[in-house]
C-alpha cells in the first residue's frame, strides 16, 4: 500500500478536518467528536469552550461545532502539529506529535480534571523531547503499519530538527477504541523503551541523537 505522510500544515486544513468528519472513530469510538486539540489546552480554554457550546444549544453537535471552531483556530495559530497519512489523497491517518513543552497532559485524561500547568517535570526546555500522544487510524486501515510509518516519520524528524528524544504515553489497551495512545508494542519494534509511568500511562522514551 503506497501511504504518503504530510506533515500537517494550514494548508492542509482541510484533509484535517474531512479525516475527523468522516473516518475518524466511525466505529463508534466514545471519542467522537473530537479534533485532537484538548491535549494543548489549559483547563481555562476548555472551560470557555464549554460556555461557548451553550450558545450553540446542547448536544453533541453544539459540542462539535466549538470543537471544530477552536482547532480551527489552533491549527492556524501552529498550536496543533503532527502527521496525516494519505491514500492517494484522502487522509486515513493522524498522529498528534509536538513538542513536549507544549502539551498540558499526555496519555489518557478526564476534561473534567485538567491542569493549568504545562505537563513535565522532566522536561526543562523546548526541543529536548517531540511527544507523541494520539494516532487515529480509519477503521478500514487499521492493521496494515500506517501507526509505525507515522512514528518513524515522528522520529526521523525529531532527529532532523535536533530533539534528544521522543516520548510516547501507552496504556496498552491493544483490544479496545480507547487505545488512541498506541500499544506497548508499536513502541518497542520502534526501538523505544520503558522510561517511567504517568497515570495509567507507560512512558516510552527512544534517543534519536547518534
Amino acid at each position: 500500500m503506497d501511504i504518503e505522510i504530510k506533515a500537517l500544515t494550514p494548508d492542509l486544513e482541510e484533509a484535517y478536518f474531512d479525516f475527523f468528519d468522516h473516518r475518524a472513530f466511525s466505529d463508534g469510538s466514545p471519542y467522537y467528536p473530537c479534533y485532537c486539540n484538548a491535549f494543548n489546552m489549559r483547563a481555562e480554554e476548555i472551560e470557555n469552550m464549554r460556555k461557548q457550546t451553550v450558545s450553540y444549544g446542547t448536544g453533541t453537535e453544539g459540542w462539535k461545532r466549538t470543537l471544530r471552531e477552536t482547532a480551527s483556530r489552533m491549527l492556524k495559530e501552529g498550536n496543533i502539529k503532527g502527521y496525516l497519512a494519505f491514500d492517494k489523497d484522502i487522509a486515513i491517518g493522524w498522529c498528534n506529535a509536538n513538542d513536549k513543552m507544549n502539551y498540558y497532559r499526555i496519555g489518557e485524561f478526564d476534561l473534567d480534571f485538567v491542569s493549568e500547568e504545562r505537563n513535565p517535570a522532566d522536561c526543562e526546555r523546548n526541543g529536548l523531547i517531540k511527544s507523541v500522544v494520539c494516532f487515529e487510524i480509519s477503521p478500514e486501515y487499521r492493521g496494515k503499519g500506517i501507526a509505525t510509518q507515522l512514528l518513524k516519520r515522528v522520529c526521523t524528524d525529531a532527529q532532523n530538527q535536533g530533539y534528544s528524544f521522543v516520548e510516547g504515553y501507552s496504556t496498552d489497551k491493544t483490544e479496545t477504541v480507547s487505545a488512541f495512545t498506541g500499544p506497548v508494542h508499536l513502541y518497542k519494534k520502534m526501538g523505544f523503551t520503558e522510561y517511567s509511568q504517568v497515570g495509567s500511562a507507560e512512558i516510552m522514551r527512544k534517543g534519536v541523537l547518534f
